[in-house]
C-alpha cells in the first residue's frame, strides 16, 4: 500500500529549471513564506515526504532533486563540489524569483546549504541543519566508496551491494541511516533504491555526486561558520554513528546565532524516523 506521505510528495506535479549547467527536477507545496528543501546522499527531493504535510501548512515548500540525484538531469559541465551545488541552488532560486528564503537542509545538503548561506546572505533569512557534515570529521565508509570508484567494475560492484538485503541493513548501507531497520523497506526501498538499480544513467549521476564530496570544503567550515550569520537551528539525530552528535555539540558554538535541538532514538535520516518531531522542531525555529 502507498504511504499517505508518498501520494502528497507525488500528488503535486513537478518542473524543470533549467541552470545552466543542469536541468533540476523542482516540485511546490503549499503557501507562506518560502522555504528551500536540500536533500542529502543518496537520495533526492523525495525523503522529505513525511514531513511535507506540515510545513506546507506554514511556508512555500520548494523541494528539488539535486544534480546527480533523483530526476534532475546533468551535463559534463554540471559542477558536483560542495560550493558548486551551492552555486547551482542559488541559480535555482534566482530563477524562482524568490526575493528572499528559509532553508531546511540534511547531510550533503547541509553543507551546500551552508556555502549557499555564504554565498546569499542577503536573501537567505533562517537556515536549519539536520545530521550533516562536521568539519575534520569523516563520515563511515564514505571515503572508502570514493576509492571504490577508482577501481574498474565499480559500477557492477555498487549495483550488487544495493541488490543485497544484508548491505542494505548493515552499517556499510543504510544500517547507520534508521535506528529501525523495518523503514528500509516499502515505499523508501521503492523510491530510494530501485531507482538506482533500473537505471545505469542514475547510478552515474550517483557517482559523479558522490565524487564531488571532497573534504576540503567541509574542513574549511571550520573558519567560514563565523560568517554564517543568520540564525541557525541544528536538529539531530542524537543516536547517529554517521554524524556522532558529540561534534554537532562542538560545532554550534562556531555559529553566531545558533542553537542545537537534540532528538533521542534518531539517527541519521531522523526526518523519516521522527517526522513529526522534526518539523515541530523546524516549525518553532521557523515560525
Amino acid at each position: 500500500m502507498i504511504e499517505a506521505a508518498t501520494r502528497f510528495y507525488f500528488d503535486m506535479p513537478m518542473q524543470k529549471v533549467d541552470t545552466g549547467t543542469a536541468r533540476l527536477t523542482c516540485r511546490r507545496y503549499g503557501s507562506g513564506s518560502p522555504l528551500l528543501l536540500v536533500h542529502g546522499f543518496p537520495l533526492s527531493g523525495f525523503t522529505w515526504r513525511k514531513v511535507l504535510p506540515e510545513l506546507s501548512k506554514r511556508h512555500t515548500c520548494y523541494v528539488p532533486d539535486l544534480p546527480g540525484m533523483g530526476e534532475s538531469e546533468w551535463t559534463d559541465k554540471t559542477d558536483f563540489s560542495f560550493p558548486g551545488q551551492a552555486q547551482t541552488l542559488k541559480t535555482l532560486v534566482d530563477r524562482l524569483g524568490l526575493e528572499h528564503y528559509r532553508v531546511l537542509a540534511q547531510d550533503t545538503g547541509g553543507t551546500f546549504a551552508r556555502y549557499l548561506a555564504l554565498a546569499d546572505s542577503a536573501r537567505l533569512r533562517k537556515l536549519v541543519l539536520i545530521n550533516t557534515e562536521v568539519p575534520h570529521h569523516r563520515p563511515p565508509w564514505i571515503p572508502l566508496y570514493q576509492r571504490l570508484l577508482s577501481l574498474p567494475g565499480a559500477m557492477a560492484c555498487f549495483h550488487l551491494l544495493l541488490r543485497s538485503r544484508l548491505f542494505l541493513r548493515s552499517g556499510m548501507g543504510f544500517g547507520g541511516c534508521f535506528t529501525d531497520p523495518g523503514l528500509l523497506e516499502g515505499d523508501f526501498h521503492e523510491h530510494v533504491i530501485q531507482p538506482l538499480l533500473r537505471s545505469a544513467l542514475r547510478m552515474e549521476g550517483m557517482a559523479r555526486y558522490l565524487r564531488g564530496l571532497q573534504w576540503g570544503p567541509v574542513d574549511a567550515l571550520e573558519q567560514a561558520h563565523a560568517r554564517i550569520t543568520m540564525p541557525v537551528q541544528l536538529i539531530w539525530g542524537a543516536d547517529d554513528p554517521t554524524f556522532p552528535v558529540e561534534y554537532a555539540r562542538r560545532m554550534v558554538k562556531q555559529l553566531p546565532d545558533a542553537r542545537l535541538v537534540e532528538l533521542p532514538g534518531g539517527r541519521l535520516l531522523v526526518h523519516e524516523e521522527k517526522p513529526a518531531e522534526v518539523a515541530h522542531a523546524a516549525l518553532d525555529f521557523l515560525g
